[in-house]
């Protein structure tokens, strides 16, 4: 059996919380899944979004919306201790768009009414929630803004860049994004082909901007940064 106090005192959002805190919590938050979800997963389309609130305690979700084509452009990666869906007090933005897994994952739901009332009694906690929905808004309309003016190259820039500054593994002077990532994947996430994304990334590793291996990506944070600093000045 998951202890879930244990899974809940290790997410940074609930580090505020007593003990006897935890406890309450965790009597009023049921296992959504007992399994891990697999890979691949389609957890949300804007149709089925669900009112309450979602932690990712085990795995990584990708965010996105789809164009009239159908084309697929992510606006966020959450990782573990992140939180998604809305209630009255707080809405995280995430209930118009699509949610798959990236990895396996592990999720806990807390019932809109019951957490309703236990926010309303602890404002260190509201405080940590209001953080949380700040970074995640902030990325989210970072990459909205990218795929609004940028072309296929600098999406697959910004979003490697962010992935390292989320996922990211020192390896030498690059860093490794620790997220197995095919270039259909990299396709997926960015709203292009996986053939102008080949074509890219072979590009970007003949200039050593990254290296690929098979289903890792490494990238240098500087190039990168400065390639995207001379693009948007």
């Amino acid at each position: 059996m998951l202890d879930k106090r244990l899974y809940l005192s290790k997410m940074s959002i609930f580090e505020v919380l007593t003990p006897d805190d935890l406890a309450e919590l965790d009597h009023i938050s049921p296992m959504t899944h007992f399994n891990p979800i697999p890979k691949g997963s389609l957890i949300q389309t804007p149709e089925t979004a669900k009112d309450g609130l979602f932690f990712l305690k085990e795995g990584k979700l990708r965010l996105f919306r789809t164009n009239l084509e159908g084309k697929q452009f992510t606006v966020a990666i959450l990782g573990k201790g992140n939180v998604f869906g809305e209630i009255d007090t707080f809405s995280f933005g995430t209930k118009e768009l699509f949610i798959e897994t990236i990895e396996e994952t592990l999720i806990c739901s807390v019932p809109k009414q019951d957490f309703e009332g236990f926010l309303a009694e602890r404002p260190l906690l509201a405080m940590k929630m209001l953080s949380e929905l700040s970074k995640i808004l902030k990325e989210r309309d970072g990459m909205l803004e990218k795929i609004a003016l940028g072309d296929v190259r600098d999406r697959i820039l910004h979003l490697l860049l962010k992935l390292s500054e989320r996922f990211g593994v020192e390896d030498g002077e690059n860093v490794r994004i620790d997220l197995p990532l095919t270039h259909q994947e990299v396709a997926n996430m960015v709203g292009a082909t996986r053939e102008a994304v080949s074509v890219i990334l072979k590009t970007l590793m003949r200039e050593n901007v990254i290296q690929t291996g098979r289903k890792s990506i490494s990238i240098s944070p500087v190039k990168v940064a400065e390639i995207l600093e001379l693009t948007y000045s």
